[in-house]
């Protein structure tokens, strides 16, 4: 049995539309907080169980005769480590023979505010003992793609990534890296740096969307305190959020969301999706 922790977030669909492609769905079991929302795995054969990483008691009876896991990452930053901790405790009772694990890029080195808790978690999943994976997914592509919409209103990309290139891939690249270790054998106590085959830079990614826009779009660099104003003030998000992103352009420009490992390609047997495809589909939406 594998069980997909998260499933009904953007990443863990992805990863259980992809395993229904190589294993029959009786084997899959989608591990949701409220299960009425995976209702339509169910008909279609999915077991679902109940798992909340911050009920602890939902996640012994959610991985019962479980052999596989994959722990998406909580998205409730500043709540992860705890968090997982629960799911690393409950798979090791469990007797899980292999825990994969959706980290960060670089995670044991990487000096971005989003990396300390993936460490840790890394760290807690070598301590108990359990066959582990981690996949260190860098930046998903979509992180730009989904929230075009203000850069073609005012013609124009802000951030404060510099020069920095970003070897970004598409959640669908990430999910066919998750559903190749889940279903393949020999990635026990494995780390693989999952990035984008092609990095870009910020102006490079304004360029693209110029030319499939048919307008131009120029990419600003702001200072990272006036880029986390810009966030919050046009943004909308809260001003700790907001911080985070702009700690994140900042590790851009010194290179820490690149990778040239060809890890991610390997995985999936495939070039990763090009950039321009991914921009000219969100283009279409």
């Amino acid at each position: 049995m594998i069980l997909v922790t998260g499933a009904t977030g953007k990443l863990g669909r992805l990863v259980i539309e992809q395993l229904l492609e190589k294993v029959p769905a009786r084997q899959v079991i989608a591990a949701v907080r409220t299960p009425q929302k995976a209702a339509g795995l169910a008909a279609r054969g999915v077991q679902v169980r109940e798992a909340d990483y911050s009920r602890p008691e939902t996640l012994g009876p959610a991985f019962a005769g479980v052999e596989k896991v994959l722990l998406i990452s909580s998205n409730e930053v500043g709540q992860r480590a705890a968090q997982h901790q629960a799911v690393v405790e409950a798979a090791r009772k469990a007797g899980v023979r292999l825990l994969a694990y959706t980290s960060i890029l670089h995670a044991d080195r990487s000096r971005l505010a989003l990396a300390a808790e993936h460490k840790a978690t890394e760290e807690m999943i070598r301590a108990s003992g359990v066959p582990y994976v981690f996949l260190r997914n860098g930046w998903y592509t979509e992180n730009y793609t989904e929230n075009l919409g203000p850069a073609l209103a005012h013609g124009a990309l802000v951030g404060s990534a510099g020069e920095g290139r970003i070897a970004a891939a598409t959640r669908a690249d990430y999910a066919a890296a998750a559903v190749a270790v889940l279903t393949g054998a020999g990635h026990e106590n494995k780390v693989y740096e999952l990035a984008g085959d092609t990095a870009f830079t910020m102006a490079e990614l304004a360029a693209e969307v110029s030319r499939k826009a048919g307008k131009t779009i120029a990419y600003t660099d702001l200072p990272p305190e006036q880029y986390q104003g810009v966030l919050v003030g046009a943004g909308g998000l809260p001003g700790p959020y907001a911080g985070v992103l702009a700690d994140s352009d900042v590790g851009a420009s010194r290179g820490e969301l690149n990778d040239t490992s060809g890890d991610l390609r390997r995985l999936i047997g495939r070039p990763t999706t090009p950039l321009a495809d991914a921009v000219a589909v969100a283009l279409k939406r």
